[in-house]
């Protein structure tokens, strides 16, 4: 199989990568330069947002192509159009983000879902996640699969979620833990979303598919004990009910990550009907890997995880934690 690799170099390209690369297969990843891919693979640069960018993509055929992109999906367009005679199939990682809010729980691929144009400049991540959406099947019609991924974690990750609180839990003491203790959540290790995708794709599968864990695959309280488990952290874990937390101003998802209080966001967020995902050969790793393979992935690099500059730095500072603690 021969798989052309739109980035590559980072979070859920390099997993995909990897993953293909395990498998025998052929990867040629197009970067723009900036990090070096996995061993292994053949390289192509160029910037998609600048003019004469795909140039280097001008000759060349491919089973399958794998896209991430986030931004513009005038990106996505180009792209897919370019490769549409020349590549089997288009995998376009897209986001459950695209669903338009709010939206109750148990929701499908069916759903009703933002507005979004392949012709669209970068507006909003989700108008930008459907138009790359509309791009793909606009080249490859029904040989274009979308990949609706839920939270992505594991190792790799350059949005300091899992990251921050492995690190906070290391640290040790008492720690804020956002209740309630047994609040579902639902989330794909970026290994699994890697595997999945590759295998839908090499089976010929098109369309949307939500990919995530079950719903309940994990809680807040496995969560956070897996992250105690995996660093040997020893903490005092002090449940806390969200009004407190709420009342103290402390952002959810971004002060305290993954995190959001029970209602119609954390319903939208960690509710998503994944049948159709499981039905086709979704298996989903237990927290308790996921926290401890990305705790020593964090160790090979030095304990601090790469940051995307165009995400928010996550994380509540020590000093408002222990303040809303009592200490």
């Amino acid at each position: 199989m021969k798989l052309l690799m739109l980035g590559g170099t980072e979070f859920v390209g390099r997993a995909i990568t990897e993953d293909a690369l395990a498998r025998g297969w052929e990867v040629t990843v197009f970067h723009r330069g900036h990090h070096a891919p996995p061993p292994g693979t053949s390289a192509l640069h160029g910037d998609r947002t600048a003019p004469g960018g795909l140039d280097a993509l001008a000759e060349g055929e491919w089973d399958l192509v794998v896209d991430t992109w986030s931004g513009a999906p005038t990106a996505v367009r180009d792209s897919a159009r370019l490769l549409s005679g020349r590549a089997g199939q288009y995998t376009y990682v897209s986001s459950r983000s695209v669903y338009s809010y709010p939206a109750p729980a148990g929701l499908d691929e069916d759903g009703p879902v933002v507005e979004g144009s392949l012709d669209a400049e970068a507006t909003a991540y989700a108008e930008d996640k459907r138009g790359g959406e509309l791009a793909a099947v606009d080249a490859f019609g029904e040989r274009a699969l979308l990949v609706r991924a839920g939270l992505i974690i594991g190792p790799y990750e350059n949005v300091g979620r899992l990251p921050w609180w492995l690190n906070r839990t290391a640290r040790g003491g008492p720690l804020l833990a956002p209740g309630p203790r047994d609040l579902p959540l639902q989330y794909i290790d970026v290994r699994d979303l890697a595997r999945w995708t590759l295998d839908a794709a090499a089976a010929g599968l098109g369309g949307p598919y939500n990919l995530a864990s079950p719903v309940g695959h994990a809680t807040m309280g496995s969560f956070l004990d897996a992250c105690a488990a995996a660093t040997g952290g020893r903490v005092e874990q002090r449940w806390t009910d969200p009004a407190v937390i709420g009342e103290a101003g402390i952002e959810p998802w971004t002060e305290l990550p993954i995190w959001l209080p029970p209602g119609e966001l954390h319903d939208y967020m960690f509710g998503g009907d994944v049948s159709k995902a499981l039905a086709t050969g979704l298996v989903c790793r237990p927290i308790e890997e996921t926290a401890a393979d990305t705790w020593a992935w964090l160790g090979s690099i030095g304990g601090v995880a790469p940051h995307r500059s165009d995400r928010p730095q996550k994380g509540i500072s020590a000093e408002r934690e222990a303040e809303l603690l009592g200490l």
